[in-house]
């Protein structure tokens, strides 16, 4: 019989809670209330708000004139509340306090690279046309470089995109891994970077990397459940990947494969930040009724 474990530490981080948790009062009232973009990457979830009446929409141009548009966690730049307010549109911000503030110290830097005559830069390490990434662009009206990964990087130094006489803040997108935002900046500093380094990955999201590497070390195999656009879900299955090779990422109970599970005693099922508590018990459920 198959032993099944669902990860503690797995499920909503606390701004798409608020922001879900909002969304759901609202909509408790009877209203109908607009998502700029989707509020968690996660399909099933979109699909349950969906049917209390929830509409995702990718621009406040498709919002009618003087209803109720949501912000997401994942903030968005000045200009969005700019748009909102010319259109009489009423704004429920749910952008996560850890993103806010984080745009804070991106504004502050840029301003900071560029007095006194500097010309400095401000880059950001995160996946390109990414939410988050967005919303952190406009702090400082797309005046800033964004990278995903070393690859990228390396072009971007080879290529003179980046000024190392002048000196560099770097900054980080909320969920990305602390151990490859680590490699990026060594890469920065073996160059001669005149380089500050802001730790911005949220503490929710850097503590998990560890406890959640252990778990799937624990177990013979690890069932990873997340949307098909979660950045974090593919940066988290990629680390449990890493510790146990019989990992496998899936979005709902549908996608199971029973032959995952041959020889194994135990099955570890865990998931991103946005990955609903609920999904994570209906597959741990489906997995415990194949034995």
């Amino acid at each position: 019989m198959l032993s099944v474990e669902i990860d503690p530490g797995s499920g909503f981080c606390g701004g798409v809670i608020r922001a879900i948790s909002r969304a759901e009062d609202y909509l408790s009232q009877g209203g109908r209330l607009y998502s700029l973009g989707d509020i968690v990457h996660n399909e099933a979830e979109l699909s349950r708000l969906g049917s209390q009446g929830l509409v995702t929409v990718n621009s406040l141009e498709q919002v009618p004139e003087g209803q109720t548009v949501l912000i997401r966690a994942h903030g968005e730049p000045p200009a969005t509340y700019a748009a909102a307010s010319q259109r009489s549109l009423q704004v429920i911000d749910c952008s996560c306090p850890v993103v806010l503030q984080l745009q804070g110290r991106i504004r502050q830097a840029y301003a900071r690279l560029h007095r006194s005559g500097l010309h400095g830069q401000v880059i950001i390490f995160g996946r390109v046309g990414h939410a988050e990434v967005l919303g952190l662009l406009g702090q400082v009206d797309g005046d800033a470089l964004v990278v995903e990964n070393a690859a990228m990087l390396t072009e971007a130094l080879e290529s003179g995109k980046i000024d190392l006489s002048q000196p560099v803040e770097i900054f980080s997108q909320t969920t990305k891994s602390p151990l490859e935002y680590g490699v990026i900046c060594q890469m920065l500093r073996d160059k001669g970077a005149r380089l500050t380094v802001h730790n911005t990955i949220c503490g929710q999201v850097a503590s998990r990397h560890e406890k959640l590497a252990a778990f799937a070390r624990e177990h013979d195999v690890i069932v990873f459940v997340a949307g098909r656009t979660s950045s974090n879900g593919r940066a988290l299955s990629d680390l449990c990947r890493r510790e146990n090779p019989r990992t496998y990422l899936l979005g709902n109970a549908s996608e199971i494969q029973a032959q995952w599970f041959h020889g194994c005693k135990t099955v570890g099922v865990c998931g991103a930040t946005s990955t609903p508590k609920w999904l994570l018990e209906e597959v741990a459920a489906a997995i415990a009724a194949l034995s």
